[in-house]
Protein backbone atom coordinates (compact mmCIF):
# COMPACT_ATOMS: atom_id res chain seq x y z
CA UNK A 1 0.00 0.00 0.00
CA UNK A 2 2.87 2.22 0.43
CA UNK A 3 4.00 4.84 3.30
CA UNK A 4 0.92 6.78 4.90
CA UNK A 5 1.54 10.77 5.11
CA UNK A 6 0.10 10.71 8.63
CA UNK A 7 -2.44 12.34 7.35
CA UNK A 8 -5.66 10.56 7.98
CA UNK A 9 -7.99 11.46 5.73
CA UNK A 10 -5.75 11.97 2.25
CA UNK A 11 -4.12 8.29 3.21
CA UNK A 12 -8.03 6.97 3.22
CA UNK A 13 -8.50 8.67 0.12
CA UNK A 14 -5.77 7.24 -1.89
CA UNK A 15 -6.48 3.60 -0.41
CA UNK A 16 -10.12 4.25 -2.28
CA UNK A 17 -8.22 5.37 -5.33
CA UNK A 18 -5.65 2.53 -5.57
CA UNK A 19 -8.29 -0.27 -4.70
CA UNK A 20 -10.99 1.04 -7.84
CA UNK A 21 -8.14 1.50 -9.90
CA UNK A 22 -7.42 -2.16 -9.18
CA UNK A 23 -10.89 -2.73 -10.15
CA UNK A 24 -14.51 -0.94 -10.51
CA UNK A 25 -15.75 -1.96 -7.44
CA UNK A 26 -19.27 -1.13 -5.63
CA UNK A 27 -19.27 -0.03 -1.98
CA UNK A 28 -19.35 -3.30 -0.81
CA UNK A 29 -16.37 -4.44 -2.61
CA UNK A 30 -14.93 -1.52 -1.62
CA UNK A 31 -15.44 -2.32 2.07
CA UNK A 32 -14.29 -5.41 1.66
CA UNK A 33 -10.56 -3.91 -0.15
CA UNK A 34 -9.72 -0.73 1.63
CA UNK A 35 -11.35 -2.46 5.13
CA UNK A 36 -12.72 0.92 5.78
CA UNK A 37 -16.28 1.19 7.49
CA UNK A 38 -19.51 1.65 5.06
CA UNK A 39 -19.68 5.08 5.72
CA UNK A 40 -16.47 6.18 5.53
CA UNK A 41 -15.57 4.64 2.28
CA UNK A 42 -18.87 6.13 0.95
CA UNK A 43 -18.32 9.98 1.93
CA UNK A 44 -14.65 9.87 0.63
CA UNK A 45 -16.14 7.83 -2.75
CA UNK A 46 -18.54 10.59 -3.35
CA UNK A 47 -16.58 12.99 -2.39
CA UNK A 48 -13.65 12.05 -4.61
CA UNK A 49 -16.31 11.39 -7.72
CA UNK A 50 -17.36 15.26 -7.26
CA UNK A 51 -13.84 16.24 -8.08
CA UNK A 52 -13.62 13.86 -11.22
CA UNK A 53 -11.23 11.76 -9.30
CA UNK A 54 -13.80 9.07 -9.44
CA UNK A 55 -16.57 7.88 -11.71
CA UNK A 56 -19.25 5.38 -12.05
CA UNK A 57 -19.73 2.68 -14.72
CA UNK A 58 -23.35 1.69 -16.13
CA UNK A 59 -23.58 -0.56 -13.16
CA UNK A 60 -23.07 2.26 -10.72
CA UNK A 61 -19.49 0.86 -9.95
CA UNK A 62 -16.85 3.36 -8.94
CA UNK A 63 -13.39 3.46 -11.13
CA UNK A 64 -10.82 5.64 -11.83
CA UNK A 65 -12.19 9.26 -12.95
CA UNK A 66 -10.85 11.50 -15.88
CA UNK A 67 -9.55 14.29 -13.38
CA UNK A 68 -6.84 12.01 -13.14
CA UNK A 69 -5.76 11.66 -16.48
CA UNK A 70 -6.05 15.21 -16.91
CA UNK A 71 -3.63 15.95 -13.90
CA UNK A 72 -1.32 13.14 -15.42
CA UNK A 73 -0.39 15.24 -18.11
CA UNK A 74 -0.22 18.81 -16.56
CA UNK A 75 -2.85 20.40 -17.72
CA UNK A 76 -7.13 21.07 -16.97
CA UNK A 77 -9.84 20.15 -18.91
CA UNK A 78 -9.79 23.31 -21.74
CA UNK A 79 -13.93 23.25 -21.14
CA UNK A 80 -14.04 23.50 -17.47
CA UNK A 81 -11.05 26.42 -17.77
CA UNK A 82 -13.40 28.17 -20.35
CA UNK A 83 -16.73 27.93 -17.64
CA UNK A 84 -14.47 28.79 -14.39
CA UNK A 85 -14.53 32.21 -16.57
CA UNK A 86 -18.35 31.92 -18.11
CA UNK A 87 -20.26 30.59 -16.08
CA UNK A 88 -20.28 33.37 -13.22
CA UNK A 89 -21.14 35.82 -15.63
CA UNK A 90 -24.21 33.87 -16.95
CA UNK A 91 -24.90 33.74 -13.24
CA UNK A 92 -24.77 37.26 -12.37
CA UNK A 93 -26.86 38.48 -15.29
CA UNK A 94 -29.95 35.85 -14.79
CA UNK A 95 -29.38 35.85 -10.91
CA UNK A 96 -30.31 31.92 -11.85
CA UNK A 97 -28.08 28.72 -11.07
CA UNK A 98 -25.91 27.57 -13.90
CA UNK A 99 -24.32 24.55 -15.02
CA UNK A 100 -22.61 22.79 -17.42
CA UNK A 101 -23.17 19.20 -18.64
CA UNK A 102 -21.68 16.47 -20.39
CA UNK A 103 -22.96 12.81 -21.33
CA UNK A 104 -21.10 10.27 -19.39
CA UNK A 105 -18.82 8.66 -21.37
CA UNK A 106 -19.75 5.05 -19.72
CA UNK A 107 -23.27 5.35 -18.82
CA UNK A 108 -24.93 6.78 -21.78
CA UNK A 109 -28.22 6.89 -20.17
CA UNK A 110 -26.72 9.96 -17.69
CA UNK A 111 -25.42 13.35 -18.18
CA UNK A 112 -22.83 14.43 -15.85
CA UNK A 113 -23.22 18.24 -14.14
CA UNK A 114 -19.09 19.08 -14.59
CA UNK A 115 -19.25 22.78 -13.92
CA UNK A 116 -21.88 25.11 -11.51
CA UNK A 117 -22.22 28.53 -10.58
CA UNK A 118 -24.86 29.32 -7.94
CA UNK A 119 -26.50 32.27 -6.45
CA UNK A 120 -25.30 33.50 -3.08
CA UNK A 121 -28.79 33.90 -1.79
CA UNK A 122 -32.58 33.35 -2.35
CA UNK A 123 -34.04 30.03 -4.26
CA UNK A 124 -31.61 27.74 -6.49
CA UNK A 125 -32.20 25.26 -8.11
CA UNK A 126 -28.80 23.29 -6.61
CA UNK A 127 -27.31 20.71 -8.56
CA UNK A 128 -23.39 19.60 -7.20
CA UNK A 129 -20.55 19.17 -9.48
CA UNK A 130 -20.03 15.54 -10.03
CA UNK A 131 -23.98 14.89 -9.66
CA UNK A 132 -25.54 12.34 -12.48
CA UNK A 133 -28.83 13.36 -13.88
CA UNK A 134 -31.12 11.30 -16.41
CA UNK A 135 -30.52 11.87 -19.71
CA UNK A 136 -34.62 11.28 -19.73
CA UNK A 137 -35.81 14.73 -19.10
CA UNK A 138 -34.85 18.03 -19.13
CA UNK A 139 -33.72 20.44 -21.13
CA UNK A 140 -29.93 19.38 -20.96
CA UNK A 141 -30.43 16.18 -21.73
CA UNK A 142 -32.89 17.27 -25.12
CA UNK A 143 -29.96 19.20 -26.44
CA UNK A 144 -27.14 16.75 -25.34
CA UNK A 145 -29.25 14.26 -27.04
CA UNK A 146 -30.54 16.28 -30.20
CA UNK A 147 -26.73 16.39 -31.39
CA UNK A 148 -26.01 12.75 -30.65
CA UNK A 149 -26.15 9.42 -32.82
CA UNK A 150 -27.09 7.21 -29.53
CA UNK A 151 -30.62 6.22 -28.85
CA UNK A 152 -33.08 9.11 -27.20
CA UNK A 153 -35.79 8.59 -25.12
CA UNK A 154 -37.10 12.08 -26.77
CA UNK A 155 -39.33 11.83 -29.71
CA UNK A 156 -37.90 13.14 -33.06
CA UNK A 157 -40.50 16.10 -33.06
CA UNK A 158 -39.02 16.84 -29.79
CA UNK A 159 -35.39 16.60 -30.88
CA UNK A 160 -35.73 18.03 -34.48
CA UNK A 161 -37.59 21.60 -32.60
CA UNK A 162 -34.52 21.69 -30.48
CA UNK A 163 -31.99 21.28 -33.48
CA UNK A 164 -34.41 24.11 -35.38
CA UNK A 165 -34.15 26.71 -32.06
CA UNK A 166 -30.26 25.75 -31.08
CA UNK A 167 -31.54 25.96 -27.50
CA UNK A 168 -33.88 23.33 -25.29
CA UNK A 169 -36.49 24.27 -22.67
CA UNK A 170 -38.59 22.05 -19.73
CA UNK A 171 -41.25 22.71 -17.30
CA UNK A 172 -40.84 20.55 -14.53
CA UNK A 173 -39.41 17.42 -16.22
CA UNK A 174 -36.10 16.90 -14.07
CA UNK A 175 -38.01 18.01 -10.84
CA UNK A 176 -40.85 19.53 -9.58
CA UNK A 177 -41.02 23.09 -9.74
CA UNK A 178 -37.98 23.51 -11.57
CA UNK A 179 -37.61 24.66 -15.32
CA UNK A 180 -34.14 25.47 -17.55
CA UNK A 181 -33.47 26.41 -20.90
CA UNK A 182 -29.97 24.84 -22.11
CA UNK A 183 -27.73 25.50 -25.10
CA UNK A 184 -25.02 23.14 -27.04
CA UNK A 185 -21.66 24.08 -26.64
CA UNK A 186 -19.40 22.99 -29.51
CA UNK A 187 -15.74 22.08 -29.51
CA UNK A 188 -13.57 23.28 -32.49
CA UNK A 189 -14.87 20.70 -35.19
CA UNK A 190 -18.43 21.43 -34.53
CA UNK A 191 -19.20 18.63 -31.86
CA UNK A 192 -21.35 18.78 -29.63
CA UNK A 193 -19.52 18.53 -26.08
CA UNK A 194 -21.64 19.90 -23.51
CA UNK A 195 -25.02 21.76 -22.14
CA UNK A 196 -25.05 24.81 -20.72
CA UNK A 197 -28.00 25.47 -18.85
CA UNK A 198 -30.01 28.12 -16.97
CA UNK A 199 -32.30 26.79 -14.14
CA UNK A 200 -34.46 27.83 -11.37
CA UNK A 201 -37.68 28.10 -9.93
CA UNK A 202 -40.92 28.02 -12.51
CA UNK A 203 -42.18 31.17 -10.71
CA UNK A 204 -39.31 32.99 -11.56
CA UNK A 205 -38.20 31.44 -14.74
CA UNK A 206 -42.07 31.25 -16.33
CA UNK A 207 -43.64 28.42 -18.39
CA UNK A 208 -41.76 29.67 -21.34
CA UNK A 209 -37.80 29.98 -19.58
CA UNK A 210 -36.37 30.10 -23.45
CA UNK A 211 -37.99 33.17 -23.89
CA UNK A 212 -36.78 35.01 -21.06
CA UNK A 213 -32.64 33.60 -21.49
CA UNK A 214 -32.28 31.86 -25.03
CA UNK A 215 -30.25 34.82 -25.82
CA UNK A 216 -27.87 35.29 -22.75
CA UNK A 217 -27.47 31.49 -22.62
CA UNK A 218 -26.63 31.41 -26.41
CA UNK A 219 -24.15 34.23 -26.11
CA UNK A 220 -22.62 32.31 -23.22
CA UNK A 221 -22.33 29.35 -25.34
CA UNK A 222 -20.54 31.14 -27.62
CA UNK A 223 -18.15 32.87 -25.40
CA UNK A 224 -17.11 28.86 -23.97
CA UNK A 225 -16.81 27.87 -27.73
CA UNK A 226 -14.17 31.02 -28.39
CA UNK A 227 -11.89 30.05 -25.70
CA UNK A 228 -12.48 26.35 -26.30
CA UNK A 229 -11.09 27.56 -29.95
CA UNK A 230 -8.48 29.78 -28.36
CA UNK A 231 -6.70 26.93 -26.46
Amino acid sequence: MGQGSGIGVLDKAVVVLRATAAAPCALGELCERTGLPRATAHRLAVGLEAHRLLARDADGRWRPGPALGELAHGHGDPLLIAAEEVLPGLRDLTGESVQLYRRDDVDPAARVCVAAAEPVSGLRDTVPVGVRVSMAAGSGAKVLAAWSPLPSAFTDLVLDEVRRRGWAQSVAEREAGVASVSAPVRSPDGAVVAAVSVSGPVDRLGHRPGARWAESLLAAARNLEVRLAAV
